[in-house]
């Protein structure tokens, strides 16, 4: 059935084309699972299934570039494989997925890919590609690093800033991490919040009693992510790296990433549909398991005007890519952290209602443009990810990934009709207008009308390559016009000072090398210091020496008034 889908042949009549920069009423033609034909009165061969979009808009199908499906997490299984995870992505106008393949530290990464693809290729429906997580550093990890992206065809990594003890990087790892990225063109995607601070303030908040949901919103404040965001993006500065930023959640760290921007450095930066359209009061709410559902990293921020900002931040291409972190959990796997916030495993579903969503809360409130929409929720991630113009683009010659999108039909979002997995939905009962009515992946038909028509294990596994020029264009300019050079000069040619020994008699570490073993070294005082004595001191002779120190000297007109003691 998948072979015969395949070499349909599929004329799509009468709407309008939307593309990242432009909108134009066009026919598509779609044949061997490539758009042929993009124009006005096309010249087709017969017996082509003709699909009616008068009305509607045609869109290059969605890319979501955040999705975990089959593996464990914090001692949890997510609720969705790779059948069911991109079924839903389908049913919601997402043509290619990108997952994450999460070793555990000190493990093989190779081994962690191997495994995942064998899951992957039985199951997937759509397209698919993997991110694969740098959880530990080490020589060994430097060359899996190489080998993936020589042979594997995997062009990304994820490194994580939290998560301490489980995943975290330092500073010099995450450094050299970046410059192995750098080396090999791969794109560095960097989960960035404090670590060390937010164990801190874990700890402290249950030692205060806290345990609920509203634990994760205490422990991990704006200014962690911030801070975080800051420090990530100046250390790929300094490994000449391009970063793409992930999870944004704050307008703190929305501000850093803008400002990074007006500098000139190479930043990349993707939200989550969530973090745009949700606030952190839902971890105040009266029933555990509506506030426990919310929890994701970093957490939903309890200002209001966050989610509002950061899609405005979507809108002028501060932030370049919407995911829709896809992870879900049931209540029973989220009661494991019903005593203990920091067991609630960090996860919210949302693969199946990111486009609509992001239509209802971008483009209907008039936030966004429907180009803009496209960028976000597809074309820029195929560029960032060296896909473009095979994916996230409708011309001749790409990939036929297409959703025929109705802008005016509306639905309810509801947990009961949902595809994707878990037993909570964070939209429900929101109305949203902008649904996908048809769906071709590959040029395949695989829903149409609400109904699903894809065999399991029909999808593929897409290889990417590395050094997309949309990242690293400006850095292999940078690296010939600034790179390091010392300054030619004659070697000095003068006396040196023999600073070890003078060193080592300051420091009273006995005789030196040569020196007779009788000389007595200098005593270095130890001990307690004496706090009546000052620090501050004065060498040499001064100008007052002559005059007689007096034990006590009456202040005729202090500050505050005159005073009658003597001091």
């Amino acid at each position: 059935m998948a072979a015969n889908m395949g070499s349909m042949r599929i004329l799509i009549k009468g709407g309008k084309v939307v593309n990242d920069d432009f909108t134009q009423e066009a026919d598509v033609y779609i044949e061997n699972g490539i758009i042929q034909q993009v124009g006005k009165e096309l010249m087709i061969p017969g017996g082509a299934k003709v699909i009616d979009a008068s009305g509607k808009l045609v869109l290059p199908g969605g890319i979501d570039t955040s999705v975990h499906l089959q593996q464990t997490f914090m001692n949890a299984s997510i609720q969705d494989d790779f059948y069911s995870g991109t079924k839903a992505a389908l049913m919601g106008g997402t043509t290619m997925v990108m997952a994450l393949v999460l070793p555990e530290q000190h493990c093989s990464l190779l081994d962690a890919y191997e495994k995942c693809r064998a899951l992957a290729d039985a199951k997937t429906c759509c397209d698919y590609s993997l991110h694969v997580g740098v959880t530990w550093w080490g020589p060994k990890v430097h060359n899996e690093m190489e080998t993936l992206v020589r042979e594997h065809g995997v062009n990304s990594f994820q490194m994580y800033m939290a998560y301490k003890d489980m995943m975290m990087l330092r500073d010099s790892e995450l450094y050299q991490t970046l410059q192995t990225c750098k080396d090999i063109g791969a794109i560095a995607r960097v989960h960035a919040e404090n670590g060390e601070l937010v164990a801190e303030g874990a700890r402290e908040a249950l030692d205060l009693g806290i345990s609920g949901p509203e634990g994760i919103e205490i422990s991990r404040p704006e200014e962690l992510e911030s801070e975080a965001t800051h420090r990530a993006i100046t250390v790929a500065n300094r490994a000449r790296c391009p970063i793409y930023l992930v999870n944004v959640s704050s307008v703190s760290a929305g501000d850093m990433i803008a400002a990074a921007k007006m500098q000139d450095k190479v930043v990349h930066a993707e939200t989550t549909v969530a973090h745009a359209v949700l606030s952190g009061m839902q971890y105040y709410h009266q029933d555990w398991a509506h506030s426990a559902a919310h929890v994701i990293v970093p957490p939903l921020r309890l200002d209001p005007n966050t989610p509002g900002y950061l899609m405005g931040l979507l809108a002028n291409d501060t932030l370049s890519v919407v995911a829709s972190e896809h992870r879900p959990f049931n209540i029973k796997q989220r009661a494991l952290g019903k005593e203990d916030f920091t067991k609630i495993p960090h996860g919210v579903a949302g693969v199946q209602d990111r486009m609509s969503v992001i239509w209802e809360r971008g483009v209907v409130t008039g936030k966004m443009d429907e180009n803009r929409f496209v960028a976000v929720t597809s074309s820029n991630a195929a560029k960032i990810y060296n896909m473009y113009p095979r994916k996230g683009r409708i011309i001749p010659g790409a990939d036929a990934d297409v959703v025929v999108w109705d802008p005016d039909a509306t639905k309810t979002i509801s947990v009961t009709t949902q595809v994707q997995g878990g037993d909570f939905n964070l939209y429900e009962g929101m109305r949203c207008h902008g649904v996908p009515l048809v769906t071709i992946s590959r040029g395949r038909l695989v829903c149409e009308n609400g109904v699903f028509m894809c065999a399991e294990g029909s999808g593929k596994f897409y290889p990417l390559h590395t050094f997309p020029d949309y990242l690293y264009k400006k850095m292999v300019q940078r690296e010939k016009t600034q790179s390091y050079k010392g300054v030619a000069r004659d070697p000095y040619s003068g006396d040196v000072a023999k600073v070890a020994n003078t060193i080592k008699r300051e420091l009273g570490l006995g005789p030196i090398d040569g020196e007779s073993s009788n000389k007595g070294a200098v005593r270095v005082h130890q001990g307690v210091r004496d706090l009546h004595e000052s620090s501050f001191s004065l060498s040499g002779s001064q100008v007052d020496d002559h005059i007689p120190k007096r034990s006590s000297a009456r202040i005729l007109a202090p500050p505050g008034g005159r005073s009658s003691g003597i001091w």
